[in-house]
């Protein structure tokens, strides 16, 4: 078995329109057929799962195949339910003068930018740690490269966040304790929150750093933008600490015996283009896929693909 599927959770990223979600979804359906219980996760806003497994997918798991599960992230609803769940914490915890104040600025908050990337951040979290104990393997479809480059460096960002704010916290209860309570401590439940939060932060970052637990996979086409887009996306995860260790080539024209001028100019720039793959990305396990004759948007087309991937795995 390929060393790809011996992974616990792999992300799949790349710029919008290389082939990114057929590639994670044909990838999850094989690791499925190899015997692995696999969950195939959509973070991308333009989710298109359901269209190649010709059914409808939601924020709940729905079995695709008898090892394959699906699950489409809305983040949109994802920072509904936050929202909703930050203003049951607090509950007991304002006067009830306040409350009504304190939810507004919430409700502004959750306009704020970032808002649906945290939520969307914060299911992840949930998956990784908690619903990822019921499959062998979770496969990642993330939206394009800017959204998926914040979205992986958020653990650290906000695990960085939240000490801070128990630092303000705790600087607080002290106070609070010398003048009211004799010194005696303070029984604080948002500190406990924060302290909890802290504590899954730091537990995905660990796990998304572990080689050995998560694969990362860039999906890019022989082309000048996405060569160019995939060099500074990895750049700036590996400056995270994030190690993409393959890369699917994408779409490359098979091999024909057309002579005609199109295909000839064609075939040339691409192998301009694919010397820049192997010059650039030496370091990197590459793996390349030829340009299919029918768009991969139906279950038979996605089966096709699984066949050449698997055959291109078995190669590399």
């Amino acid at each position: 078995m390929d060393k790809l599927y011996r992974h616990h959770i792999v992300f799949f990223g790349g710029k919008g329109g290389v082939g990114k979600s057929t590639s994670a979804s044909a990838f999850a359906l094989s690791a499925a057929e190899q015997g692995k219980n696999t969950l195939l996760v959509s973070t991308d806003p333009a989710h298109n799962l359901g269209d190649l497994f010709d059914t409808s997918i939601g924020d709940e798991a729905l079995r695709l195949s008898p090892r394959l599960w699906g699950l489409e992230i809305s983040s949109g609803q994802e920072a509904k339910r936050y929202i909703n769940e930050v203003k049951d914490n607090l509950k007991g915890l304002v006067k009830s003068h306040m409350a009504e104040e304190v939810n507004r600025q919430i409700d502004m908050a959750a306009l704020s930018p970032g808002a649906e990337e945290a939520a969307l951040f914060d299911r992840m979290v949930k998956i990784v740690l908690e619903e990822s104990r019921e499959y062998d393997l979770i496969v990642f479809d993330t939206a394009p490269t800017g959204h998926t480059v914040r979205l992986l460096t958020l653990p650290e960002l906000m695990e960085s966040w939240v000490e801070g704010m128990l630092e303000r916290r705790q600087a607080v209860n002290e106070n609070y304790s010398q003048w009211l309570h004799d010194g005696e401590p303070v029984d604080d439940p948002i500190y406990r929150t924060l302290m909890e939060r802290k504590d899954r932060f730091s537990q995905a970052r660990h796990t998304l750093l572990d080689q050995k637990k998560t694969g990362y996979v860039y999906v890019l086409t022989p082309e000048k933008l996405p060569i160019a887009e995939t060099e500074r996306a990895l750049e700036l995860l590996e400056h995270a600490k994030l190690e993409v260790g393959t890369l699917i080539v994408n779409k490359c024209i098979p091999e024909t015996e057309e002579t005609g001028y199109f295909f000839t100019s064609r075939q040339k720039q691409e192998e301009v283009y694919k010397e820049q793959i192997e010059e650039k990305f030496s370091q990197k396990r590459r793996i390349y896929l030829p340009l299919l004759e029918e768009d991969i948007s139906s279950r038979r087309a996605l089966e096709a693909l699984k066949e050449k991937l698997q055959r291109a795995l078995g190669r590399n």
